[in-house]
């Protein structure tokens, strides 16, 4: 089994890689394997709405960059952790363009990542988190993904990288968050 982290933030090793990370440790000391992808400061492309995916059906995106790659690594993936910093009340532009492009071509393709474990991860300054939290949230509930809880909604709060160390019940609920997920990738591997 295998969980895959995408952190959306254009810091690469910022307050979303610190919560990632946690949840990830977790699950990888319930002998899940994990891997972090970064989606970093480099732009991503917005979905053009060309319908390619529907035409070609290869889960594939007709646009050239590195989303392919992106679609790939959350194919092999039996769950999906999507982490973004709360920017202006929502997620990053290229966590939205991640969500966008490659939810179109799950659709595209008979909803490929339908029944994959699927968890938010959030991190905010101050406000907005929880809108941030749903909107990742609507990606997995309409791929028809199975969303895990924890013991608070998953987020952390900090400004500047690394202040989200500080917050303890927040990296207490990437811990659980990970545990949990453990657990419902174990119970639907039965």
């Amino acid at each position: 089994m295998k969980v895959l982290g995408i952190n959306g933030s254009a810091r690469l090793n910022g307050n979303t890689a610190i919560m990632l990370n946690t949840a990830l440790e977790a699950l990888a000391a319930e002998g899940i394997e994990t891997e972090l992808a970064q989606l970093g400061p480099k732009a991503l492309q917005g979905c053009i709405a060309c319908y390619k995916c529907f035409e070609n059906k290869d889960k594939r995106c007709a646009v050239a960059d590195e989303m392919n790659g992106y679609i790939e690594k959350m194919l092999e993936a039996d769950g999906i952790l999507l982490g973004s910093p709360t920017y202006f009340a929502d997620v990053t532009s290229n966590m939205k363009a991640l969500m966008d492009r490659s939810g179109m071509v799950a659709r595209a393709n008979g909803d490929m990542f339908a029944r994959k474990v699927g968890a938010a991860v959030v991190t905010a300054r101050r406000g907005g988190a929880i809108h941030t939290f749903d909107t990742l949230n609507h990606f997995f509930f309409i791929g028809q993904m199975i969303v895990p809880g924890s013991s608070y909604w998953n987020m952390g709060y900090g400004r500047e990288p690394g202040q989200v160390k500080s917050d303890d019940e927040g990296l207490m609920t990437m811990r659980v968050l990970g545990q949990n997920m453990a657990w419902l990738l174990k119970k639907l591997a039965d």
